[in-house]
């Protein structure tokens, strides 16, 4: 996904409600780099809370936006999926139409939400398991976002990256949690991911 123009997130920086410190730049580079080079990112983001994972998360969700393409980002709860809807909407630009999706939202509403979904109406949705649905359809989702990930088994976490590549994508996977895992651990553990 190399179709964005890194200067624009850089000029959005600046409209965050607060300033970015050095680590976070270190970090954010390492997913942009990802983000625009010829393979897919598979990446652990670990600090803890208050670190800046939840901004390098939306700037990369802008990333993916700026390419034309969905988002996707998977929470363990219907509080942390309200908060991180919340959250996005206040980082992201206006024009960046964001939803929420858990089990507990009425089924017209629902219906309407998976309706703009599949038609590229939404281009972020955040959720709970309520994501993983066989209703739950993307037009083109290019990357799926999972925060407190060892809160989900490996068949969870990769649910929807692989509902995406049945449809012919290969979404780009940002894993983040603020559970301290020690590097050599995490090198061991997440062999397949590289570690930030």
């Amino acid at each position: 996904m190399n179709l964005f123009d890194r200067r624009q997130i850089e000029s959005w920086i600046p409209n965050l409600p607060f300033t970015l410190t050095p680590p976070p730049h270190k970090e954010l580079d390492e997913v942009l780099n990802d983000l625009q080079s010829n393979r897919r990112m598979y990446r652990l983001l670990q600090g803890d809370v208050g670190s800046g994972k939840t901004v390098i998360a939306a700037l990369a969700v802008y990333a993916t936006h700026l390419a034309h393409f969905q988002s996707a980002v998977l929470v363990p709860t219907e509080i942390l999926a309200k908060q991180h809807y919340s959250t996005l909407k206040s980082y992201l630009p206006e024009s960046i139409r964001i939803e929420v999706l858990y089990a507990s939202i009425p089924a017209k509403t629902k219906k309407e939400i998976l309706e703009r979904l599949a038609n590229h109406e939404i281009d972020v949705l955040v959720g709970t398991h309520a994501l993983i649905s066989e209703a739950v359809v993307f037009e083109n989702c290019g990357l799926v976002v999972a925060d407190e990930q060892h809160r989900f088994g490996v068949h969870q976490r990769l649910a929807l990256r692989e509902k995406s590549q049945q449809a012919g994508m290969r979404p780009h996977q940002l894993v983040m949690t603020a559970t301290p895992i020690p590097r050599t651990l995490a090198m061991l553990q997440y062999a397949d991911l590289d570690v930030s």
